[in-house]
């Protein structure tokens, strides 16, 4: 695959998918109302043909179950509730909850075979709950609104509107107008719009909300007639679609995909795994419901679909897991992984059907390569058919959207994923872009160092719920996160801190409220100090590399910018490389000290096994004898093993230190993590292995490299090993492999330094891969604020053989020199190749 431009990738904004949606003044004339409501109807609740199919079945039975559960519930319902057990009228999750129950029955009495089909008296109920609700709980804009503003605004209209769809025929002959009141109530709820439709220049109104709230109002528009309004939302929703420029941002979002496949969410989370899902989800509905209703093309944006799933989902995607790193808050949730995976394969099936050629039969072998998927969670029965005919039919080969060997930097959201056979390895930065973590809603409650450099490696044959997922930030400490270097100290969560979720204090000047920007800023995802965080890719292979720093809120506080209740913390200072090769990734941590006077704890890794799983940690000291658990002498490498799931991990130590290991059983409550967790008991063998920095000491670096699968003749290998560390400080981190001819580098100083062979103006990552005669050169601007870096080969001259634009090469006093032009490329890999001359 040719390489790309810096111009070319910030350019792939798709205009011709954009023009492809009809402005308002033209759609109004192609609108197909009838077809528009029919073809939301079967996205949800089927048709006779798709219904009738023995795979969807389960699906059907799940719905009729649900209906008859909502209907026992709508009997048994008290004063101030219409279903028992969700009481009415200061909760809006439980008004929204009344909402979802009414949709529920709804689609039961919708979805062609269902024994509920046609109901009228389960119609009738639905009906009268509508009227109901909205006269007692929804209908009074100046009652309602309390609580979370996603309820109003997205929650209840979803399900209001998708309710109004499958009952629009006995809606429009029983109760004449309740659809139009409903959807002027709406619109009055909208109140981070503008004059009761979306603002695009609302920081609320951006990516999957946006693709919300217009799902919700093109289906208005075709249920009261409204070409206007479907023209609009169309257009609006269409925008979500536009690759991100970080340079020449459109109404001022940052939210939704970049050109490396980055996805963002409330403006600097990293959240492909939990919003960018539902974006996907909902745009692809969306496409399924426009689809021959309207004079709008669809063909252009399907293909953008595709690349958010190529580029955006696939690489996080290892055998049928969701990675942590992208999930925000939603780590903490009890059923996050493969439940994950499970929306993206629906939106797969469908999508296959939407685009042409070589695309949709890639999504194919794909959907047919990921693990079987749980179709009763399947929004759509039309899904589950379109999946299982994927699955079922011979001529379809399974196959990864992945390669074998893939390294993938999502600079633009501070993350990276390095894959090989048999293992992923997964990183999550921060920095002056990117969130250290998100906290939110009482989810995530000790988020402090997700974001600083927090590692996941994912072994193949896992079933990962054993190893990550919510059971790992529950058991694991939060101090001693895998990959982490922490202060040593206690910290409180939020609700500890305040009483509360958030912080309180609208009589600032900040304006502390539960949704204001402050308490975004400084509470729930707060920013990090540090520019530099990034990497870059040759190939298959990446470094990266991160300065750690104090969170926004620490940094306010010094300045007297925070409340004096205000609560912050300050954080450890290392600076730290990470360099992703075959069979290891090599880690460089360098001028650690724990500030303040405290002690610092880096961990090497931690990680979690089943109590009845069989664990071992073995090693070698630097003198050869074994090391065991307990040993204070530094060990030359650690081999963790999971004898019961034969799995196992390896870390070969390239300097001395002493190194706290062992495995110790951990009984945790999953509400440690998230409120609203089911108060369950779990208990894991924790296996930790951490280095100790004491206060006060000498800052002090460490090297180490993790060897994924790796057996004991494996790591006693490394005493002569292909690896060497060329410089480990503040001002550079380098390693050479000599297997592979890699000489990598981050360097984090300004000014000209040397990595072995490689002269680098910092700041700047650089890969240099030599073999035979072929020299490959990658280089990116890990602070995203450089217009130039300069790298030279010193040695004998080379000649050029390709070039990124923006790469010049030109021949220097004893080697070659190249000089890249970093002017916003956000982070963007430039690669060079060359050719030794020949002698003489």
């Amino acid at each position: 695959m040719p390489s790309l431009s810096r111009r070319h990738v910030l350019s792939l904004v798709p205009a011709a998918g954009l023009l492809a949606v009809l402005p308002p003044a033209r759609a109004a004339a192609a609108n197909d109302h009838a077809r528009l409501i029919a073809n939301a109807v079967s996205v949800f609740a089927g048709t006779p043909e798709v219904n009738a199919r023995p795979e969807v079945a389960g699906k059907l039975a799940a719905i009729v179950r649900t209906a008859r559960q909502r209907l026992a519930a709508r009997e048994g319902a008290g004063t101030e509730e219409l279903f028992a057990g969700v009481r009415l009228g200061t909760d809006d999750a439980n008004l929204r909850l009344s909402y979802q129950y009414l949709y529920e029955i709804a689609l039961a009495t919708r979805a062609p075979g269902s024994e509920l089909e046609g109901d009228a008296d389960a119609r009738g109920k639905v009906i009268d709950g509508l009227e109901w609700l909205h006269e007692r709980y929804f209908g009074d804009q100046s009652a309602g609104y309390y609580g979370n503003w996603h309820s109003w605004e997205i929650g209840i209209p979803t399900h209001v509107t998708r309710t109004l769809a499958l009952l629009a025929e006995p809606l429009r002959d029983e109760r004449p107008g309740l659809t139009a009141t409903y959807v002027a109530s709406m619109d009055a709820y909208l109140r981070n719009g503008e004059n009761g439709d979306v603002d695009l220049d609302s920081r609320f109104h951006t990516g999957a909300n946006l693709a919300d709230i217009t799902g919700n109002r093109i289906l208005q528009g075709a249920l009261t007639g409204d070409d206007a309004r479907i023209g609009k939302a169309v257009a609006d929703q269409a925008t979500v679609f536009a690759t991100i420029d970080p340079y020449h941002l459109r109404h001022g979002v940052a939210d939704g995909y970049y050109p490396d496949g980055s996805f963002i969410q409330h403006h600097s989370v990293a959240y492909t795994g939990s919003y960018g899902r539902a974006l996907l989800t909902r745009v692809v509905q969306t496409l399924k419901m426009l689809d021959g209703a309207t004079g709008a093309g669809t063909s252009e944006l399907a293909g953008v679909v595709y690349r958010w799933i190529s580029d955006g989902f696939a690489p996080l995607i290892f055998e049928g897991w969701m990675m942590e790193i992208v999930k925000g808050r939603a780590v903490s949730r009890t059923t996050t992984g493969y439940t994950d995976v499970g929306v993206v394969v629906e939106a797969v099936a469908d999508l296959a059907d939407h685009v042409g050629g070589d695309e949709g039969t890639a999504l194919r072998k794909y959907a047919k390569f990921l693990p079987a998927a749980d179709t009763t969670a399947f929004v759509s029965p039309g899904s589950i058919a379109r999946y299982q005919a994927i699955r079922d039919d011979a001529t379809i080969p399974a196959a990864d959207l992945n390669p074998a060997r893939r390294s993938v930097a999502y600079n633009a959201m501070d993350r990276n994923v390095h894959r090989r056979p048999g293992y992923a390895f997964a990183l999550a930065r921060s920095s002056d872009r990117i969130s250290k973590y998100e906290y939110m809603s009482g989810e995530n409650l000790m988020p402090w160092f997700q974001g600083d450099g927090a590692h996941y490696l994912y072994l193949s044959g896992e079933d990962q719920r054993e190893v990550f997922g919510v059971d790992y930030y529950t058991t694991v400490s939060p101090y001693r996160l895998a990959g982490v270097t922490a202060p040593v100290e206690e910290r409180r969560t939020v609700p500890e801190l305040y009483g509360r979720q958030w912080y309180e204090n609208p009589g600032h000047p900040l304006g502390f409220t539960s949704s204001s920007e402050s308490q975004n800023a400084y509470v729930y995802f707060p920013l990090a100090r540090n520019a530099f965080s990034g990497g870059a890719t040759l190939g298959a292979y990446g470094v990266a590399g991160m300065v750690q720093s104090d969170d926004a809120a620490y940094a306010a506080k010094q300045e007297g910018i925070l409340p004096d209740d205000f609560v912050v913390y300050r954080n450890a200072r290392v600076t730290k490389s990470w360099f992703m090769l075959d069979d290891e990734i090599v880690v460089l941590a360098a001028d650690i000290s724990g500030q303040g006077g405290r002690a610092a704890t880096t961990t090497v890794d931690s990680r979690i096994a089943a109590p009845a799983d069989e664990v071992a940690v073995a090693g070698a000291r630097w003198d050869g004898g074994p090391w065991r658990p307990g040993d204070t002498a530094p060990p030359r490498w650690l081999r963790y093993a999971n004898t019961t799931r034969r799995t196992s991990i390896g870390y070969a130590f390239l300097t001395r230190q002493p190194v706290e290991a062992g495995v110790e059983e951990v009984t945790r409550s999953r509400r440690v993590v998230r409120a609203s967790n089911p108060d369950t008991p779990v208990t894991k063998n924790v296996f930790t292995a951490a280095i100790t920095h004491p206060a006060g000491g000498k800052r002090e670096s460490v090297a180490y490299a993790l060897v994924p699968n790796a057996t004991e003749e494996q790591l006693r290998r490394y005493a002569d090993g292909p690896l060497t560390v060329l410089a480990n400080d503040g001002r550079v981190q380098a390693i050479r492999h000599a297997g592979l001819g890699i000489v990598a580098a981050n360097v984090f100083a300004a000014g000209r330094h040397h990595a072995g062979p490689v002269e680098i103006d910092g700041p700047a990552s650089v890969v240099v891969r030599t073999t035979g005669r072929r020299t490959e050169v990658a280089v990116s601007d890990p602070t995203m604020d450089r217009d130039h870096v300069t790298v030279v080969l010193r040695g004998a001259p080379l000649r050029v053989d390709a070039a990124d634009d923006g790469v010049r090469v030109r021949r220097v006093p004893g080697g070659t020199e190249l000089r890249v032009t970093t002017h916003h490329a956000h982070g963007h890999t430039f690669t060079a190749t060359f050719s030794a001359t020949p002698a003489g």
